[in-house]
C-alpha cells in the first residue's frame, strides 16, 4: 500500500478531486498548507505599499492506495492540478506498513 500526498494551488483542488473520482476513488483527506518552493514567495502591493509574502498558501491532499494504482493516481493527480506556471505543486508516494478502518477493525485493502 501507499500514501501519495500531493501540494497544489487551492485553484486546482474541485478538478483534482472531480478527476479522483472519476477513477473511483472513495476517500481522500484535504488540508490547508502554507510553504514555498523554487519561488520563495513572491512580492504584492497592497495599498501602495509592496511586502514580501514567504509563505504561499496550498492544499494538500492525502490518498491511500493499493500499489498498483499508486502512480495511475500520481499521473491522474498531476494532470488535474497542472496550469504550466511556476507554484503547481509536487506529488510523492510513500510505503505504508499498514491500515486499519477504526469502525470495522479492517485492516490492509479492505480497510482503503
Amino acid at each position: 500500500m501507499k500514501l501519495i500526498t500531493a501540494i497544489i494551488q487551492p485553484i486546482k483542488l474541485d478538478d483534482v478531486k472531480a478527476a479522483l473520482a472519476a477513477v473511483g476513488v472513495h476517500g481522500i483527506t484535504v488540508s490547508e498548507a502554507n510553504g514555498y518552493g523554487r519561488q520563495h514567495g513572491h512580492t504584492e502591493v497592497y495599498r501602495g505599499a509592496e511586502y514580501t509574502v514567504d509563505l504561499i498558501p496550498k492544499i494538500r491532499v492525502e490518498v491511500l492506495a493499493d500499489d498498483a494504482d499508486a502512480a495511475t493516481l500520481v499521473d491522474v493527480i498531476v494532470k488535474a492540478a497542472q496550469t504550466g506556471t511556476i507554484g503547481d505543486g509536487k506529488v510523492w508516494v510513500a510505503p505504508l506498513d499498514s491500515v486499519t478502518r477504526v469502525r470495522t477493525g479492517e485492516t490492509g485493502s479492505a480497510a482503503i
